[in-house]
């Protein structure tokens, strides 16, 4: 069986949608990020990323982190390319070139748009006003502005990334997407973007994973 360490409300998330989608059996073994001590609401679970029973099996201290019966893994998009690829189906690239734009599109998404997301989210949707940066949250949303287009338009020509249906990719890409929603300009800049993550969202396994993520303690 497949063991994923993190919680919902982590880059775990990933992994978790494509177990889903994948109908693979799978565990999740909560372990929270250290940084979240700091202020520990009930519910909680004990394990984080530096306690020595997670280090020992990640080092580096990342949620998420995998156990496949003995191979562990970490990084959420690359332990996502390797789950689709085992085990196959409409979710895996098809053949070599499939691969190739899968690859591209995650590395696309991690590289150029991870960090800028982020920012979005953490200084839009922040629950305190004096934890919100504005001046850094446009800043992102310029630079977003300048490669949303590049999707939008890929987008455009068959409402998904990668072969025309729904695949790994998405997955990968829908899931850094995500966190710019509190810029709500941006998609509806994109239209095609706006529609794709919608579907993407629509989907039972998601609909499933978020339910679970909803659940968790903030």
């Amino acid at each position: 069986m497949l063991t994923i360490y993190g919680v919902y409300r982590s880059r775990a998330s990933r992994n978790i949608w494509l177990a889903l989608e994948l109908g693979i059996p799978f565990e999740v073994k909560p372990v929270i990020q250290a940084y979240r001590l700091l202020a520990r609401p009930p519910g909680l679970p004990l394990m984080n990323t530096r306690s020595p029973e997670f280090l020992r099996l990640n080092p580096m201290a990342q949620i998420p982190t995998v156990d496949d019966n003995g191979l562990m893994l970490t990084e959420s998009l690359a332990i996502n390319l390797y789950l689709a690829r085992k085990y196959g189906g409409p979710l895996a690239p098809a053949d070599i070139a499939e691969e190739g734009q899968a690859l591209m599109w995650t590395l696309w998404a991690a590289t150029e748009i991870e960090d800028k997301a982020l920012t979005i989210l953490m200084n839009r949707a922040a629950r305190a006003p004096e934890d919100r940066d504005l001046a850094a949250a446009e800043e992102a949303e310029a630079r977003m502005r300048e490669r949303f287009p590049v999707l939008d338009a890929a987008l455009a020509r068959t409402g998904w990334l990668v072969g025309g249906r729904f695949t790994v990719a998405d997955i990968n890409v829908a899931e850094i997407i995500r966190y710019a929603l509190p810029a709500p300009s941006l998609f509806d800049d994109n239209p095609h973007i706006k529609a794709w993550l919608d579907a993407c969202h629509a989907r039972p396994a998601f609909q499933k994973m978020w339910a679970e993520r909803e659940k968790e303690e903030a």
